[in-house]
């Protein structure tokens, strides 16, 4: 019989034990991998629906592995039910497939991850008829003015990748449910350790588990949360219909990933501050966009819905393209490299003609780093920023 862990218990302590518990026919401590991709039916299946997302029938309905991580995400989130897809995208995907119809109207921030950009603000509204505004969510006032009759979602991203935009989750709630719309928040960079949505107001929370929740860099996976009647529609639609469903392999990963996810985020939240402000004190530095610095313009609201200000940071240098390169050529214990949210310290210079900074603040538009700050001791990271920088004539 599975074991039941309330919410009365602390973060650490779900990580590590719900959707686990005594294998029964092995006697295993930890849920095994289960690989089959098919099980076996009773004696009459005549009677089964074939595309029941709850029944362990066919994988692509569900899985063994698929359901305890599943537990274990609602349970960290603060939620009432969770889908675990795929991918981040395929989450965000199957979020937006499952809840908007041909003339909804979409609200969404300027500052998202590039699929979400591309899926509202090209594909849907071009191939299906949805009608999408973008707007600086930082500012719920602009939020409130794109509101429509006809908006049903409302999706936001915060901290915002790649620029750590932050957005009031409280606010933004009430607006889109006075309208008689949904919020969706996008958690990815902030981790279920950090900021819970769900308990400030949104009806979707959605992760990345490639990221945070894994952990390692080694599985990908997505999930959505939130109330178990309107997950059944995407379960349902995403999943068993358009086939999006997490591998068990992956989800047996990211369910191991997931046990030390309160240990590393607090190491990436210590590593990132403390970084921060050693990149700020350079002269070389033009800007440092970081939630946890106090002149940071999205601190004061950060520090109402975020118990931790995260791992991830943006930095600009007083350098020109080809010496923003050559700085990361130079680094040795940091990864050029593209994903965030791994055990190891990784970056990517994203230059002057990204297809979106015109979206982006001033500050950004000669170029700039996304830094997802590892878990390695604080002082060898900034020492390689240091010799890099040095390197390359700036230091």
């Amino acid at each position: 019989m599975t074991r039941e862990y309330g919410r009365e218990l602390g973060i650490r302590t779900r990580a590590v034990h719900v959707g686990n518990d005594v294998d029964k026919d092995s006697g295993a401590i930890k849920r095994p991998l289960t690989m089959a991709n098919s099980y076996e039916l009773p004696y009459d299946p005549s009677v089964l629906n074939w595309s029941d997302a709850g029944a362990n029938l066919y994988t692509r309905n569900g899985g063994t592995n698929q359901r305890f991580l599943q537990e274990r995400i609602a349970s960290l989130e603060g939620g009432e039910d969770c889908v675990v897809l795929a991918s981040g995208v395929a989450a965000l995907s199957g979020l937006f497939f499952a809840t908007l119809n041909k003339g909804d109207h979409v609200v969404f921030s300027d500052v998202t991850y590039i699929a979400v950009y591309r899926l509202l603000n090209e594909l849907f509204n071009r191939k299906y008829g949805v009608e999408t505004t973008m707007v600086d969510s930082s500012d719920p006032e602009k939020v409130e003015a794109a509101m429509r009759p006809n908006t049903k979602l409302v999706h936001i991203e915060t901290p915002g990748n790649p620029t750590l935009k932050i957005s009031d989750i409280r606010r933004i709630a009430d607006i889109a449910h006075r309208h008689g719309a949904k919020l969706s928040v996008d958690n990815t960079f902030a981790s279920p350790y950090n900021q819970r949505p769900i308990e400030l107001g949104a009806d979707y929370c959605v992760e990345s588990l490639t990221k945070y929740i894994n952990g390692h860099g080694d599985a990908m996976g997505g999930a959505i949360i939130g109330r178990k009647e309107d997950l059944d529609i995407i379960r349902a639609q995403s999943q068993v219909n358009l086939g999006g469903v997490i591998s068990p392999f992956n989800a047996w990963m990211i369910m191991r990933g997931s046990v030390t996810l309160p240990l590393r985020m607090r190491a990436h939240n210590e590593n990132a501050m403390e970084i921060a402000r050693h990149l700020k004190s350079l002269p070389c530095v033009s800007f440092v966009s970081y939630p946890g610095l106090e002149d940071d313009p999205g601190y004061e609201v950060a520090k109402t819905q975020m118990s931790g200000f995260g791992g991830m940071m943006s930095f600009g240098l007083k350098a020109g393209h080809d010496k923003c390169n050559e700085f990361v050529s130079h680094l040795k214990i940091i990864t050029s490299a593209v994903s965030l949210g791994h055990d190891e310290s990784l970056i990517v210079f994203l230059g002057e003609d990204d297809e979106r900074m015109h979206l982006y603040d001033k500050r950004f538009h000669n170029g700039f780093f996304r830094f997802s700050v590892g878990i390695e001791d604080a002082e060898d990271i900034i020492s390689d920023i240091d010799q890099a920088l040095r390197s390359a004539g700036l230091l």
